[in-house]
């Protein structure tokens, strides 16, 4: 698999170091709207091709898939342009700004026949993995807890005035999209999509959501959603059940290990062997492009339309508005 990369982020250079780890995918092209920002990535991973125009790249025959990782309100756009070029698509969480965009990139990706990812890690984790093989024994579940949330030195400069792209409606941020989405794919890929979401926000007076509570509603159990990128804490996921319990080390995000604890006997589990945990999404990835497995891709987008479904409704219950919900 040939990748092309948009953005010049943290997360990208994760994303080319996992790229590196698996055989028969390869970064054959990067894209900045400068060159100069370009090369210092272009050179660390020894890429050859640099671009400045997203038509060229898109239109160049050398690159099977696009990897996304622009601003937030640029998701959908980036990925339907990639995929009117006959591109497949991975596309950095969170996935579009609104349902409707996320089933119109489904219906065109459908159309064409090609992949589209939504690249989200913990659901690939082999640490989540084992959450799913071992909920069954807790027993009935009666409540979920989940808090991910991560001090941000962008929102030093949101106090000093300045609206960094994380905490600006126009690119459609807040600790919501950045943080919370991670909870959201972690309770939902286990337990389904709720009856009902509701979102409580620390807000900015420019409207965006600084911290916040999202509270799920499941038929005999409730789901807690904590983010925040304005305070910090220890992050962690507890799913509690009538049996016994799970508890997840470093939270949603992290899965780095999970205790099983069943009526006071406490089992200690970890499946994770790679620190960089965007290898494993990666290699799933990897995996369906090589077997063209659409069928496997679909469902998967399925899930992030469950989870989409979930995202708008709470950021709306929160009056969080951006832009692409007045187009």
């Amino acid at each position: 698999m040939r990748i092309a990369t948009i953005g010049t982020g943290r997360i990208v250079h994760e994303f080319l170091d996992a790229v590196e780890m698996i055989d028969g995918t390869e970064c054959t092209a990067v894209y900045s709207r400068t060159k100069e920002t370009a090369q210092t990535l272009a050179e660390k991973y020894q890429v050859d091709t640099i671009y400045t125009d997203l038509t060229e790249m898109f239109s160049a025959p050398d690159i099977d898939a696009v990897y996304i990782a622009s601003p937030n309100s640029l998701h959908f756009k980036q990925s339907y342009d990639a995929l009117s070029h006959g591109k497949h698509v991975i596309c950095e969480k969170p996935f579009t700004t609104t349902v409707e965009e996320t089933e119109q990139l489904t219906a065109l990706a459908k159309k064409k026949s090609l992949l589209l990812f939504e690249a989200i890690k913990n659901i690939h984790l082999p640490n989540y993995q084992l959450i799913s093989e071992h909920i069954e024994r807790i027993g009935d579940i009666k409540f979920v807890q989940c808090n991910y949330s991560k001090y941000s030195s962008r929102y030093d400069a949101l106090k000093n005035g300045e609206t960094p792209n994380v905490f600006n409606l126009e690119f459609a941020g807040g600790a919501l999209a950045d943080l919370n989405i991670y909870n959201l794919h972690f309770i939902i890929r286990l337990l389904g999509e709720p009856e009902s979401i509701e979102y409580t926000a620390n807000k900015h007076p420019n409207g965006i959501d600084t911290s916040g509570i999202a509270v799920m509603k499941y038929p005999d159990f409730i789901a807690e959603c904590v983010a925040g990128k304005d305070a910090r804490s220890l992050n962690f996921s507890i799913i509690q059940g009538e049996k016994g319990y799970i508890s997840v080390k470093n939270g949603a995000n992290g899965c780095d290990e999970i205790t099983v604890d069943i009526e006071g006997k406490a089992y200690h589990l970890n499946n994770q062997t790679v620190d960089n945990h965007l290898y494993y999404e990666t290699k799933v990835f990897s995996e369906i492009f090589k077997d063209n497995d659409l069928e496997r891709c679909y469902a998967m987008l399925e899930h992030s339309h469950s989870v989409m479904n979930a995202y708008e409704t709470a950021r709306k219950s929160a009056d969080i508005i951006f832009p692409s919900d007045e187009a």
